[in-house]
């Protein structure tokens, strides 16, 4: 039983690693090729690959990231209290604001149904070559 929980409690510290040192290789990455983007972004893509191309999730990196899904909430509240504290200058940009928000919801709307259009033609031809 109590192997049961050591064993648990390594995969669980594994996997909180695992996305530390993605988060961490990313920002160090972003820093050296000097590129635009944030570290834990690059952290999480190079994360993606790697599962991607390992083919299954490691249980302890479920298992945290399942948790930190569940906590996402919370993570909204620095986002709120911002707004709080800047409800002026929103006030008076108001109209700016909301012609980039849309504007990007839009954008971002539209290159998602061009790339699942695209993927899945690609999937239909490597399913039926003929």
């Amino acid at each position: 039983m109590q192997s049961k929980i050591v064993t648990e409690v390594v995969r669980l510290l594994l996997g909180a690693a695992i996305l530390l040192a993605c988060q961490t290789g990313g920002d160090w990455l972003a820093r050296r090729l000097d590129w635009p983007l944030p570290g834990p972004v690059l952290g999480m893509a190079v994360l993606t690959v790697v599962l991607a191309i390992w083919g299954r999730t490691p249980q302890g990196l479920g298992k945290v990231a399942t948790w930190l899904l569940k906590a996402m909430p919370l993570f909204f509240i620095p986002a709120g209290v911002g707004i709080l504290l800047l409800s002026d200058t929103l006030r008076a940009a108001w109209l700016p604001i909301t012609v980039a928000v849309l504007g990007s919801t839009l954008i971002a709307l539209a290159t998602t149904a061009i790339v699942m259009k695209h993927l899945a033609r690609l999937l239909s031809r490597v399913k039926d070559p003929s």
